[in-house]
């Protein structure tokens, strides 16, 4: 029987809820195929971690352990991912459509000789076939996809998805050891991770986001934005015109090239509303705008 694999992302010691976005549209799919899925994450040491991924319903969960894989580089994740489908009864993998997943996903689908389909955000049936819909020129128009090789490659966008709710269930949990050659261990290092400390929430996740334009004119007036999310306890968003303008980092940039959010609240100030920008954050549940 054809199963599922979802690939997990875990950063800072905790399950991102981006995986548990993957795993409701897993469970969807498991259902109109009459499978299950699995779950496999990879890092240094996953024992903290392995009761939450018990708790996203999986009939198995799969933790490769070695030092270096908390880094989460694909030219290290690939090749194990590679093994296990290849062992075993895995034809779809499905992973969350972030920075790791879009590096990695997309070099696993080579690797494998699989068709993707990235950044799905739905998916229906026909003739037994699953129909991906994903976004097409800015979220202008969506493109409704079919997987023509033996194993499926999907990358889910996170805001697409209500994140699985965890369940109290037993599941296996199986080791895997794949080794690596040196010579891919050598082909590229981890030098460092530059991080920037906040005490407000992580932008993908916020459910309250207050994001400025290039009608903000200055970095003085960002300070404003600033004031106004931390009330809201939120996270600051801003467009790529301000961004290019240097009033903010392009860690905030919200949009096609920047972050996807879905907050229940989204504050929208001296935005044009380029259709980019708007592409990142159309999904929000209320929009206020502030000309």
């Amino acid at each position: 029987m054809s199963k599922i694999l979802v690939i997990a992302q875990i950063l800072d010691g905790q399950v991102k809820k981006s995986t548990n976005s993957a795993v409701t549209f897993a469970a969807r799919l498991a259902s109109f195929l009459g499978t299950t899925y699995s779950i496999m994450a990879l890092g240094d040491n996953l024992d903290a971690q392995t009761g939450d991924l018990i708790r996203l319903g999986a009939d198995k969960v799969l933790k490769a352990e070695s030092q270096g894989l908390d880094q989460a580089i694909a030219e290290h994740w690939s090749p194990i991912i590679e093994y296990v489908v290849r062992n075993g009864p895995y034809k779809f993998i499905v992973g969350p459509s972030s920075s790791i997943g879009k590096d990695t996903l997309p070099r696993l689908s080579y690797r494998l000789e699989a068709g993707m389909a990235s950044d799905v955000v739905g998916m229906s049936f026909e003739n037994g076939k699953v129909n991906y819909v994903r976004p097409m020129y800015a979220g202008n128009v969506n493109a409704t996809v079919q997987i023509v090789t033996d194993i499926e490659v999907v990358s889910v966008r996170q805001t697409a998805f209500d994140a699985f709710e965890p369940v109290e269930r037993t599941s296996p949990v199986e080791k895997v050891h794949v080794p690596l050659p040196p010579e891919v261990l050598d082909r590229i290092k981890f030098d460092g991770f530059d991080k920037s400390v906040s005490e407000r929430p992580d932008l993908t996740e916020a459910n309250v986001v207050v994001s400025g334009g290039r009608g903000l004119k200055s970095t003085e007036n960002f300070k404003i934005i600033e004031s106004l999310a931390d009330l809201l306890g939120g996270a600051v968003g801003a467009t790529r015109s301000a961004v290019d303008a240097g009033y903010i980092h392009n860690d905030f940039q919200v949009g096609q090239t920047g972050k996807i959010v879905a907050p229940d609240l989204y504050i929208a100030v001296g935005l044009s509303g380029a259709v980019q920008h708007v592409a990142g954050m159309k999904s929000s549940k209320v929009i206020v705008a502030i000309n």
